[in-house]
């Protein structure tokens, strides 16, 4: 497999996975929906900044310590359970406390002025401590690097190609959003998305605690 043919396939197949939905994508999509597109990119910016640092440390062989390690692995794991159970008994709370439509739409601008970068933590902190992304990234880079190129420049740059497909997907789904933005911010229709990122960030967090696979 030469350098053009390894791009092409690893186009392709992190494609696909970008746009398998999971945990990063309705996290974005309900920012968006309930906060406003500007919270929801930095939420999607975080989540690529984490898959550029997971490409780094895969390049550099620091994520091998959590294919090998048990004490590494399992430690990174409990605090990202932790992490993501904290977040979906958050948004629980913040569903049954739901505001009316006049006091989401200020709190829509006041989150962004004020507070908006806790988005962009955030995402950054969801990716980061799933230390399956770590193993996923070890895993998956070397199938697309060809013999004869440097592997840390060329492991960089296929992490760069999967954090841009991630900024131009969520990208795509904070402006659909805004179609249906007034029946977004419907009482119900918050209290419903929160309940359900809720929801999925529990059970993710509950999965991750009780993972047996490593």
């Amino acid at each position: 497999m030469n350098v053009e043919q390894a791009l092409l396939s690893f186009v392709c197949a992190a494609g696909l996975l970008t746009i398998t939905p999971g945990l990063d994508t309705a996290l974005v999509l309900r920012t968006a929906a309930v906060e406003g597109s500007k919270p929801a990119m930095l939420a999607g910016l975080g989540i690529c900044f984490g898959c550029l640092a997971w490409g780094v440390s895969a390049s550099l062989g620091l994520s091998a310590l959590l294919a090998v390690s048990q004490f590494a692995y399992h430690a990174l794991r409990i605090v990202g359970a932790c992490y993501l159970g904290y977040l979906g008994i958050a948004f629980f709370i913040r569903a049954f406390a739901a505001p009316s439509l006049d006091g989401a739409k200020s709190d829509r601008k006041t989150h962004f002025s004020g507070a908006g970068f806790q988005w962009l933590r955030r995402g950054l902190l969801t990716n980061l401590l799933n230390p399956k992304v770590g193993v996923f990234y070890l895993s998956f880079l070397p199938q697309f690097i060809p013999a004869g190129v440097q592997v840390w420049s060329f492991s960089m740059l296929l992490a760069s190609i999967h954090a841009t497909e991630g900024i131009l997907w969520f990208l795509l789904i904070t402006n659909a959003t805004e179609f249906f933005s007034s029946w977004l911010r419907r009482r119900r229709v918050v209290m419903a998305l929160d309940s359900a990122i809720g929801a999925i960030l529990v059970a993710f967090g509950l999965k991750l605690a009780f993972d047996k696979a490593h």
